[in-house]
């Protein structure tokens, strides 16, 4: 049945005597437009801003039955409880229930003495519930925590992708898909899926201002967590782990140091993790340590820091999570330790995953954008809101910000990568162009004859790694694009362009440079060296102004020192060097031999 419009003022009456609020929220009123004039509409909107009252205003309004799509039994309960404490008739029917229970529900909804049925895609989608709703007054479809359509549908909930088949099954019932979480990429997912790609979208802003980001490298992450909260003592937080042994472990280790924590995780009895819920919900200063079961849903607005002792798997896993923190609008904090067995990790649960290779390629790329904000040298907050494509002016509130790391300038090797991309057409991802640049010989360089680019090589000196580092930095800061939705392919923003004209400069953390000394072994140069080195340093910058480039684009100091040790006499030994490939071989070879010769005969 099709949905009957209805004045805003029935919304608001509503909004008001039933739910106790005397206004709409910012989008509230024009998702419950949407839905009263039948319009499909997906709603993004960040965690605390109200999302459930969208659809369950006009539930009331439009009477009749409304169906609830939700993820979690918990989180339906809990749904079904407020509305119930409103005086608002709303059932839910699912497995933590006995039959009996079920069976006493579904005679209340079939009688049409309830409002709202909350249901999870796996019971919904039965051929027989599709049936049996079929011959009730449906006037509206919620689908909760939509962005689960996208990024849990394919790999282990598959009815959540079988909620397609809503829009033929209710042809003239408004649809409305909510979520706080989703990308560009995930919408335009859940568009096309739920709605055949023509929806009504309202997407609000998605920062979270009140909310300090922090991310530093895990070293002892035990010390690193107790001291972080002894820092917050009296205070109530959620520790996100990874896996269900370490919630434990780290519930017991705060309890051992007089921190009153609880674990949650889904290897637990259901009547275990009501209790520990509950007392998280109701008693002060209480820590729950927990994998991402929990949290989805939990309506507790004094939760003043979410730490991750692990990395997320996506940044829109990390908004979600980190949007639990600081609901009251109050001070908050968002604290992550990563490290590089995290990312391994990651990557193993993704390549494991029962899932195409289509959504594999995509969960890669959304690790990768996760991991460019965690290496971000400027402001944190900038970074994650571009993600989801908005801009920003530098926060003030994340460590980025308070505490600067410390930098070198690294524009030479940032224009070197750049460049590569630009000569290689931007639509190639990371691991091509790192190869690219140490001079690989791969079949997909041989194939797109890259191997005969100007840059072909000349980032030998570099370790792949440091390379992936420096172009996760460079779209952290907002230099490169990388198009998660596509192929991974990163290409040149605005800025990128202005940096690779020289307009801009860029700044890395100094840590990969730390470690390219500590890794090096090469032994300082000899004072007669030190001449031939400034020799070479004078023919690098009549080679460079002849081109019209920066000195460094020839070659980086770093090529020119090993050539002032090594001093090599041919092209073979010329080409040895790290930092020579094929082509600057050609073109410059000769011309550093005949320095090197006349500093040695002379």
């Amino acid at each position: 049945m099709g949905a009957v419009p209805l004045p805003a003022h029935s919304c608001r009456q509503i909004l008001k005597d039933v739910f106790g609020y005397a206004d709409f929220r910012r989008g509230q009123e024009a998702a419950m437009s949407a839905a009263l004039s039948g319009r499909d509409v997906l709603c993004v909107m960040p965690t605390g801003s109200g999302k459930s009252l969208c659809f369950q205003v006009p539930a009331l309004a439009l009477g009749g039955l409304c169906i609830v799509v939700s993820p979690l039994m918990a989180l339906m309960q809990d749904q079904v409880d407020s509305l119930r404490l409103a005086g608002v008739a709303a059932e839910t029917i699912n497995s933590s229930r006995s039959r009996e229970e079920n069976v006493a529900s579904w005679r209340r909804v079939a009688a049409g003495a309830v409002r709202l049925l909350y249901l999870s895609p796996e019971r919904l989608m039965t051929e027989s519930m599709l049936a049996a709703l079929s011959r009730l007054p449906v006037r509206l479809i919620a689908v909760d925590e939509a962005h689960c359509i996208s990024q849990w549908g394919p790999a282990f909930r598959p009815d959540y992708e079988a909620l397609s088949r809503l829009r033929p099954a209710f042809p003239n019932v408004p649809i409305m898909a909510l979520t706080a979480t989703a990308d560009e990429s995930t919408r335009a997912d859940i568009a096309q899926r739920l709605f055949g790609g023509k929806v009504d979208e309202i997407v609000l802003g998605f920062d979270r201002p009140n909310i300090r980001l922090t991310v530093a490298p895990k070293q002892d992450w035990k010390k690193q967590l107790l001291a972080f909260v002894k820092d917050h003592k009296g205070q109530s937080g959620i520790i996100y782990c990874l896996s269900r042994k370490k919630t434990e472990e780290t519930a017991e280790f705060l309890r051992e140091h007089g921190v009153k924590a609880l674990a949650y995780h889904a290897g637990m009895s259901a009547e275990q993790r009501e209790a520990h819920q509950n007392a998280f919900m109701t008693e002060p200063y209480t820590v729950m340590a927990a994998t991402i079961a929990f949290g989805m849903g939990i309506d507790k607005a004094d939760v003043r820091y979410v730490f991750h002792t692990d990395l997320p798997a996506s940044p829109e896993s990390y908004y979600q999570e980190i949007g639990r923190a600081g609901r009251d609008g109050d001070a908050a904090e968002a604290y992550m330790l990563y490290g590089a067995g995290d990312i391994t990790m990651r990557r193993r649960f993704i390549d494991e995953a029962e899932s195409s290779d289509e959504h594999k390629r995509r969960e890669h790329q959304r690790l990768g954008a996760l991991l460019s904000y965690c290496e971000a040298t400027s402001c944190r907050r900038q970074a994650l809101l571009s993600y989801f494509g908005e801009s920003a002016e530098p926060c003030g509130n994340c460590d980025a910000c308070l505490e600067p790391a410390a930098t070198f300038d690294a524009t030479g090797e940032a224009w070197m990568v750049l460049d590569v991309i630009a000569k290689t057409g931007e639509r190639y991802g990371a691991t091509h162009i790192v190869d690219v640049l140490r001079g690989a010989a791969t079949e997909k360089i041989e194939n797109a004859r890259h191997d005969q680019l100007n840059g072909y090589g000349s980032g030998k000196h570099r370790k792949k790694e440091e390379w992936r580092s420096l172009i996760r930095q460079l779209v952290a800061g907002g230099y490169l694009i990388h198009d998660v939705a596509g192929f991974g392919g990163l290409s040149l923003s605005p800025e990128g362009d202005q940096l690779l004209r020289g307009q801009k400069r860029f700044n890395a953390r100094i840590e990969a440079r730390a470690r390219r000394r500590e890794q090096s072994t090469d032994e300082p140069l000899s004072p007669a060296r030190d001449d031939l080195f400034a020799a070479l340093k004078r023919v690098r910058l009549e080679l460079a102004q002849e081109r019209g480039v920066p000195a460094y684009l020839i070659f980086p100091d770093r090529t020119l020192q090993e050539m002032a040790r090594k001093a090599p006499r041919d092209l073979s030994e010329f080409a040895s060097l790290n930092g020579v490939g094929k082509t600057k071989l050609q073109e410059f070879g000769a011309v550093f031999l005949e320095a090197v010769s006349g500093y040695l005969n002379r």
